[in-house]
């Protein structure tokens, strides 16, 4: 299959297509799956959740970053079967989406992170923040996945680094995005670096304007990405052809 784009140099390519039918003709494994399907929360003639692709990513992947809502989880919660869930994320926005007048105006998304097989085999970095604040020192090591609190991944002194918190708080792409769904680089880079080793593939099924994909390359990752829609190709095509700037 020909991709739509691809710069081998970086190591980056975009095919057309519904995942359903790009993905077993790839013939691939990746590090990690980032992906943000549609959540079928709309009428939008677009807004369909793709049946069984969780599956299909599970058999090329054993790491997975999932956007969604807590709506869409638990209605899609037997599509995930495959796989096992390590944490999620919260993305607060600066201003967010009001589908009903009488509940709370939804300014966040959420990320889960999906993993198969033992937690010991998937690679896993800390994420971190700087810390000015003067604080006594703090050592902590020895990291194991599940029932021990108190050790960490990770060394911290006064103004040392400190992991990074559950909720990112990046302003979202109203004004500026080439996609409605389209998440900000400051989302998906923490979330990449995180998940999947410099080098490595990253696979995004759902790839929109492919920032994804611009995210794995300004992080020295490789990415393939699959979109089902002609005109967002052509647009992410534009976009992964310009210069590629720094994260802010």
């Amino acid at each position: 299959m020909e991709p739509y784009f691809e710069d081998r140099d970086t190591g980056i390519a975009l095919y057309l297509g519904d995942m359903r039918e790009v993905l077993p003709a790839l013939d691939l494994q990746a590090d990690l799956v980032l992906a943000d399907p549609p959540y079928a929360e709309t009428s939008l003639a677009w807004d369909r959740w793709p049946e069984g692709w969780p599956a299909l990513a599970a058999s090329v992947a054993s790491s997975m970053w999932c956007f969604g809502s807590m709506r869409m989880f638990l209605q899609q919660r037997d599509e995930f079967v495959d796989w096992k869930l390590s944490q999620d994320i919260v993305w607060e926005k600066h201003n967010g989406s009001g589908f009903a007048a009488d509940r709370f105006k939804r300014v966040h998304e959420i990320a889960t992170h999906w993993y198969r097989g033992d937690w010991r085999d998937i690679h896993h970095e800390a994420q971190t923040t700087p810390d000015t604040t003067a604080r006594a020192v703090r050592r902590k090591r020895g990291p194991t996945h599940t029932g021990v609190i108190g050790q960490g991944a990770y060394l911290s002194e006064d103004g040392g680094p400190r992991l990074m918190r559950s909720v990112l708080q990046v302003r979202s792409m109203h004004g500026r995005a080439i996609h409605p769904t389209e998440k900000p680089l400051g989302v998906l880079a923490p979330l990449i670096e995180y998940a999947c080793p410099p080098g490595g593939l990253v696979l995004d099924p759902f790839a929109g304007s492919s920032s994804t994909l611009d995210a794995a390359r300004q992080s020295g990752r490789r990415a393939i990405g699959i979109e089902a829609d002609e005109r967002y190709c052509e647009a992410a095509a534009r976009r992964l052809s310009a210069l590629v700037l720094d994260i802010a």
